[in-house]
């Protein structure tokens, strides 16, 4: 976050306006991450100074200092009770201090940074500081990932893949698209051509390119969360060989779902490498040389000679036993048809079904009419499923909705694959869902398609017979994918490891002020209580449980209690400043709930300034499908109620509906 005033050079201080920035960080990354940042921002615009600060919470690295941002810098303050990697410092005055002085002193840290010692490098923490680029998640913390459990130290590696995968999708994607359009030919047979050698195919190669570097961008960049820079080599060369299927006879590589395997394989063989002890003289080149290579040649030849057989067989089985097929019914072709183009966007069995199609169009070209209806559905119905609720999504998310949408048009499936990377057990399900469909609809209608490709464009073009019930077919499968993911989303079905919210760092999307819920729905107004009967912590936070337990996502209120009163003995979730926001991740609940009330006369909640809790938030989230919602909402929260207008407006609102315009206001 950045100080949002920029006032006249040396206002308010007596002294030269100062560039300044903070990193921020505590052992549980949640609450005090954030009002430490946001005390820190307040204290600088106040003092006339520039301030940037990156909070280093659960959700990972946010607001991230560039090289830029370092370089200008007149001091870095340091807030934090866990370590942070100071080497990116070097050379500038660096002042180390505890978060809760980040959050009572901040004033006074901006006038002592100023005297700091220059930091000399070469040490300074074990973290791994800013971490993360830009995008669904920052990377784990190398492959211990912060202590949490082994699925989230997964999950964090699968999120950055797909981050640093998004941009080349998007690029690559968007290219091709637009040199189809823009300088394609219309064939007789209704094919579309780029002529050799023109600027518009030469604009077509480097979309290709793009597209080939988003398999191994995913699997190098889940090796790299895992086993760290040593990892990242392997990881994608692995995910090239996975998607390079002649390198094990197969007609297909294996796509994105082969380059998750590659990214997880490559960072902890990576991992295993590491711990294994080695003279002291060959410690210097393990992570350059030793590694790097012996985990790269043993895990192409793993793939190629044990992985890989059996991607060919299943290519050559299922292609067999497709034209085993074509005598059925045409619904039921259909159906497989298109269960099989949205299952793997690109990878073997999604090749198997368009080859086949492809192969048999001058003979039978409304098996290609099946699979040209289901070819576009996975983007188009992830795009739509962005604009349906654009509060399940991030920012990012909505974006390459968008550009997903564009893509589909053109008949390119990969444009849903970052979706279906983030949440596989959601998206996979939906988009083979809108596949069935759209290809059971085209082949009852006999839809033809005359050359091998798919989407809008084909008939736009021409190719396409049938046209009416080919975009009849196209726009009921792009809902029922739509529909379906919200749907997943929302109940929070789906594996474990997946988050219910965006996997972005960004927090959920408030509800607009005055609305009748927020925080994307998790509090309304029947989960706000204008005064505690309790007066202390126990007996409020039992209030507070039998508040949420009126929505029915609780399920056990007595459990709900036991999970965050084990909470609070960890630490007291009384921040200050007449705050508290107890929180539970139990399986109490079956879905997330936020509850709010007021103490009239404060409860003892054991804050680190003393002052007795008056604003009091609960949060319960469920424990197999949670991700990082809860921190989410504590970050949201946390910033939010560290504005001393905010608060006295929510103490001082009069009624339920006043309280609920007031907490609009979160954002």
């Amino acid at each position: 976050m950045t100080s949002p005033a920029d006032p006249p050079d040396g206002a308010g201080t007596g002294g030269p306006r100062l560039r300044l920035l903070a990193v921020t960080a505590c052992p549980t990354g949640i609450a005090h991450t954030y009002m430490a940042a946001e005390k820190l921002v307040q204290a600088a615009q106040a003092l006339g100074h520039e301030m940037k600060v990156e909070t280093q919470g659960s959700i990972g690295a946010e607001n991230v200092l560039s090289d830029n941002d370092v370089i200008q810098a007149d001091g870095i303050i340091v807030a934090a009770d866990k370590d942070v990697d100071l080497s990116r410092f070097a050379g500038k005055r660096v002042l180390s201090v505890g978060v809760a002085e980040g959050i009572h002193h901040p004033e006074r840290l901006i006038e002592r940074v100023r005297s700091a010692p220059v930091h000399e490098g070469g040490g300074g923490g074990t973290g791994r500081g800013a971490g993360g680029g830009p995008g669904l998640a920052a990377p784990a913390d190398g492959p211990a990932g912060g202590g949490g459990k082994q699925r989230g130290v997964g999950y964090r590696a699968l999120m950055n893949g797909v981050s640093y995968m998004i941009p080349f999708v998007v690029v690559g994607g968007l290219l091709i698209a637009v040199s189809l359009a823009l300088g394609g030919h219309a064939q007789p047979d209704g094919g579309l051509v780029i002529p050799e050698g023109s600027f518009w195919k030469h604009v077509n190669d480097i979309g290709v390119i793009g597209f080939t570097l988003m398999v191994p961008i995913l699997s190098g960049y889940i090796a790299y969360a895992i086993g760290d820079r040593p990892a990242l080599v392997p990881g994608m060369i692995g995910g090239w060989i996975a998607n390079t299927g002649a390198l094990y006879d197969s007609e297909s590589g294996a796509g994105f779902i082969g380059a998750i395997v590659t990214g997880f394989l490559a960072g902890y063989l990576v991992v295993w490498i590491k711990k294994i002890e080695v003279p002291r003289f060959v410690r210097p080149i393990m992570p350059v040389i030793v590694i790097p290579v012996v985990a790269t040649s043993a895990l192409g030849l793993f793939f190629i000679y044990v992985i890989g057989k059996p991607i060919a067989w299943v290519f050559e089985h299922l292609t067999d036993w497709l034209g085993g097929l074509t005598g059925t019914s045409a619904a039921l072709l259909g159906v497989i048809l298109g269960l099989m183009i949205a299952f793997d966007m690109g990878g073997p069995v999604n090749k198997t079904a368009f080859l086949f199609g492809a192969g048999l169009v001058s003979k039978n070209p409304e098996i290609m009419g099946m699979c040209a209806a289901a070819i576009p559905v996975p983007p188009l119905g992830q795009g739509l499923a962005t604009l349906l609720r654009r509060k399940l999504f991030s920012e990012q998310e909505r974006e390459t909705g968008l550009a997903a949408l564009f893509m589909g048009f053109f008949g390119i499936t990969e444009g849903a694959i970052p979706f279906a990377a983030a949440r596989p057990a959601r998206v996979i399900p939906a988009n083979m869902v809108g596949g069935a469909v759209a290809g059971a609809v085209a082949g009852i209608a006999a839809v033809t398609d005359s050359v091998p490709h798919g989407g809008p464009i084909v008939a736009v073009l021409g190719a396409v017979g049938g046209v009416p019930m080919f975009f009849v077919a196209i726009a009921v499968g792009a809902a029922a994918t739509a529909l379906t993911t919200v749907t997943l989303m929302s109940t929070g079905s789906g594996t474990a490891g997946e988050s219910t919210v965006p996997s972005e760092p960004a927090a959920p999307s408030p509800s607009a002020p005055g609305a009748g819920e927020v925080l994307s729905g998790y509090l309304t107004g029947s989960t706000v209580r204008q005064r505690l009967v309790a007066d202390e912590k126990e007996a409020a936070i039992r209030e507070m449980a039998e508040l949420l337990a009126t929505t029915g996502k609780v399920t056990n209120a007595d459990a709900l209690v036991t999970t965050a009163l084990a909470r609070e003995a960890l630490g007291t979730t009384g921040l200050g400043e007449e705050i508290a926001i107890p929180h539970a991740k139990t399986d109490a609940v079956s879905a997330p709930v936020v509850g709010f009330a007021r103490s009239a006369e404060g409860i003892e909640w054991g804050a680190p300034d003393g002052t007795r809790a008056r604003l009091i938030f609960m949060i319960a989230v469920p424990e197999a499908a949670a991700g990082d919602v809860h921190l989410r909402i504590l970050a949201l929260l946390s910033r939010r109620l560290m504005d001393p207008g905010f608060r006295e407006r929510l103490l001082a609102a009069p009624d339920t509906e006043a309280i609920m315009r007031v907490l609009g206001e979160i954002q």
